[in-house]
């Protein structure tokens, strides 16, 4: 089977897990919003998938979820999370594919994808607010990027690398590249 059908096939369970995963935490809303499960999926189809197909499953994942179950929200939550998403998924693949290649940088990789993407995030959502005419001030972006999501930063550095070194093992990435 060749890379781009393997690529592919694996992005649709991706898509698929972020249509899924928060309706398993879904019940208690302050869980699911905490942990951020449809973060999870995305990291994972950038570093597995590459930055191409972890870019577009970002960008379409929060928007296809707001049509499919309207959550999230359509406007400002699934928009700005559309580009959030993206950068993670853009981000991470890039990072992965030129890192040094040892698990340390699963981890830095990761790092700075969770950064940059809450910078999108919160540069998203501030143009948004000009354009609407509400506010988005800095202590929201801190709020809304740092500590109410710390569960789930701890939880994707923590599941995130684990499953990405278990790919690595199994030998379905080679030199940084699916197989």
């Amino acid at each position: 089977m060749s890379r781009t059908v393997k690529n592919l096939t694996f992005s649709a369970m991706f898509l698929a897990l972020c249509m899924v995963l928060p309706v398993i935490t879904g019940g208690i809303p302050q869980i699911g919003n905490a942990l951020s499960p449809m973060h999870i999926p995305v990291f994972l189809c950038g570093f597995i998938c590459g930055w191409q197909y972890g870019a577009s499953i970002g960008f379409v994942a929060p928007l296809m979820r707001s049509i499919i179950f309207s959550k999230p929200v359509m406007y400002p939550a699934a928009v700005g999370m559309s580009f959030e998403l993206a950068a993670y998924g853009l981000i991470c693949g890039v990072l992965y594919k030129v890192l040094p290649k040892k698990p340390v940088y699963i981890y830095i990789g990761l790092i700075i994808s969770m950064l940059g993407g809450r910078m999108v995030w919160g540069i998203a959502r501030y143009i948004m607010a000009g354009l609407s005419g509400s506010e988005f001030s800095v202590s929201m972006f801190v709020s809304g990027a740092f500590t109410t999501a710390l569960p789930g930063i701890i939880c994707h550095l923590i599941v995130v690398p684990l499953i990405i070194m278990v790919f690595e093992k199994r030998i379905f990435i080679k030199n940084r590249q699916f197989i």
